[in-house]
This record gives C-alpha cells, sequence and structure tokens, in this order.
C-alpha cells in the first residue's frame, strides 16, 4: 500500500510542466552553440559560469542558517547526510569522502547517501530517483536521530528520492534542509531551511550538471568547511587536523607545523612522529612546550581548540 500511494504521488510529480522550472528552460544566450568554434563554446561557458559566484552570493544569509543548524547537530555528536540522487547525489559522495582526509572525521560523521546505491555512483541506476519510499527507506537503514541533520540535493527541486527522505528526516524529528537550483522548489516545503540559489537555464538546456550543479558543489564547500573550522579543526587558515596518512598529507602536515611554529622541518618531522602525526597534538607541543601526553591533556581541555589549548598552557 505505501509502494502504490508513494508510486502516485511521484506520477502526480511528474505531471507538472517541467518547463516550468529555470533549469529546464532553453538559454536564448546559447541558442546558436552548435555553430561555434571550440573556442566560442569556451568562452560562451566561461562567461555563463561567471553568473554563478553571484548567484551564490545572493543566498548567503540562507547558507547560513543551514550552516548553523549543521554546526549545531555536530558539535552535539550528531551526523551529517547528503542526499541525492544522480550528479547531486555524487556532489554530496564527494564532499563527504574529502571530510575524513582534510578534517581527520570518522567515517560516520558525515555521510551521503545515493539513490541506487553505491553502485550509481559510477554509472546512472534508471528510476532509482522516482522512487520516494527508497529515499524513505535509505535513511532508516542508516537510523538517524533527532540529534542528526540531512541536506536533501536536487537541481529540479522536485527529486521523489530526496523529498522522500526529507519528509522521513522530519518525520522523526531530524533536522531536514533542501538545496536546489528552482524557486520555490517542492523539497523546500519538506524542509526546516532552504537554500534555492538560481543561476539561470543551462548552457545545454536541461543539463544541471553544469551550472546548477557548480553553484551546488560551491555551496556544499562552504557549509563543510564553515563547519569544520566551527568545530575547532582549523588554526589559522591551516588544516591542523589532517589525516597525514600518505607522503603527500605528511609533508603537508609538516609545513603546517613549520609555519605555525617556526621551527625547523627536522624539529616539525621529529614532534610529529613523537604523536603519530597529529598536527594538532605537535602544534601544542611546540608552541607551549610541553610534551605530547601534556599536549592532548590541553586540547581535551580546549575541547579541541588549538588556539584555546595555547592559551591554557599560558602561552
Amino acid at each position: 500500500m505505501e509502494k502504490r500511494r508513494a508510486e502516485q504521488q511521484a506520477g502526480d510529480m511528474n505531471e507538472e510542466v517541467l518547463y516550468q522550472l529555470t533549469t529546464e528552460q532553453i538559454n536564448e544566450e546559447t541558442r546558436q552553440l552548435d555553430q561555434l568554434s571550440t573556442k566560442g563554446i569556451l568562452q560562451l561557458m566561461n562567461q555563463e559560469d561567471m553568473k554563478i559566484a553571484e548567484a551564490v552570493q545572493d543566498v548567503i544569509p540562507d547558507i547560513e542558517k543551514v550552516t548553523e543548524g549543521v554546526f549545531a547537530s555536530l558539535n552535539q555528536g550528531g551526523r551529517l547526510f547528503y542526499v541525492g540522487a544522480g550528479t547531486s547525489g555524487r556532489l554530496g559522495v564527494l564532499d563527504a569522502s574529502e571530510c575524513p582526509p582534510t578534517f581527520r572525521t570518522s567515517h560516520d560523521m558525515v555521510q551521503a547517501v545515493m539513490a541506487g546505491g553505491n553502485h550509481a555512483i559510477f554509472e546512472a541506476v534508471e528510476g532509482a530517483e522516482d522512487d520516494v519510499v527508497e529515499g524513505k527507506r535509505d535513511l532508516e537503514a542508516r537510523q538517524i536521530t533527532p540529534f542528526d541533520v540531512v541536506i536533501g540535493i536536487s537541481a529540479s527541486g522536485r527529486t521523489p528520492y530526496v523529498l522522500g527522505a526529507l519528509k522521513y528526516a522530519q518525520k522523526v524529528g531530524t533536522k531536514a534542509y533542501a538545496l536546489s537550483a528552482n524557486a520555490n522548489a517542492q523539497i523546500s516545503t519538506v524542509a526546516d531551511a532552504a537554500i534555492e540559489v538560481i543561476v539561470g537555464p543551462e548552457v545545454l538546456s536541461g543539463s544541471t550538471r553544469l551550472k546548477a550543479a557548480t553553484a551546488h558543489k560551491m555551496i556544499l564547500n562552504m557549509i563543510s568547511t564553515t563547519v569544520m573550522v566551527k568545530l575547532g579543526k582549523v588554526y589559522e587558515n591551516l588544516m591542523v587536523d589532517v589525516h597525514a596518512s600518505n607522503h603527500k598529507l605528511r609533508d603537508r602536515a609538516m609545513r603546517i607545523v613549520t609555519s605555525v611554529t617556526q621551527v625547523s622541518e627536522r624539529e616539525a618531522v621529529e614532534a610529529l612522529e613523537s604523536c603519530d602525526y597529529q598536527v594538532k597534538v605537535a602544534v601544542v607541543m611546540l608552541k607551549a612546550n610541553v610534551s605530547a601526553q601534556e599536549a592532548r591533556a590541553l586540547l581535551t581541555e580546549a575541547k579541541g581548540y588549538v588556539r584555546e589549548a595555547i592559551q591554557l598552557a599560558g602561552v
């Protein structure tokens, strides 16, 4: 019964006049796209892309509201779930997968929920985005709680899978946010707050992997980076919680430590090696002239904030 109702609901959504959506309209500036030279196409796309940053700027108050909500949840031990289908879902995968190496988060803290499952990351799974019930079930399987937060991503703002997920999130008391590229988006109506970034018709009509996706990538960058800064994973403008899991990242860790403490590369490496390449610990050790154990204790007292830990040491 639930499945039939959901299918009827999805059918009703599909009956909407798609051409009314901004993301489906024809861009009059690119009507001659197929007659342009290579350079002409590239220049035209670049001109259209210049509009994206301005569109994002217009919705900064909405991004701020969502970001504060995400921070509040994660600061209490909650989790962030990006939910989407197709390109929108893959953007969530991209942002979530970068959090552990960049900010040393657990793999549970920021997660992507993709219509069609992991297979859909690499290949299109036809019809997956039209399943309202599956959006609910995929979040249900992750046992979301009121401490968590969900961001539904949909360029059109009407993807049934995302709608189902957001409705379920609201039902269980989880904060639900919507990110779309159309005004008055359907997913905005089932969210606690919404970001509707209007970038205008695409260069290639209806291809929302272009301007809409670029805008959404920018916004996800802003949300996750700002939240991690507020969680104390950044000192100055340096990623002091980087997970130094390979040669490149160990070298970056060393350079971060030398930049902050002004010690030699050799001293920075020695400090990092003594604390299992935990950059925060190494920085506090060298800035406060304490042992690794003492640095960890200071960071614990400062709730992970490097600046506060150094101040606690009386430096």
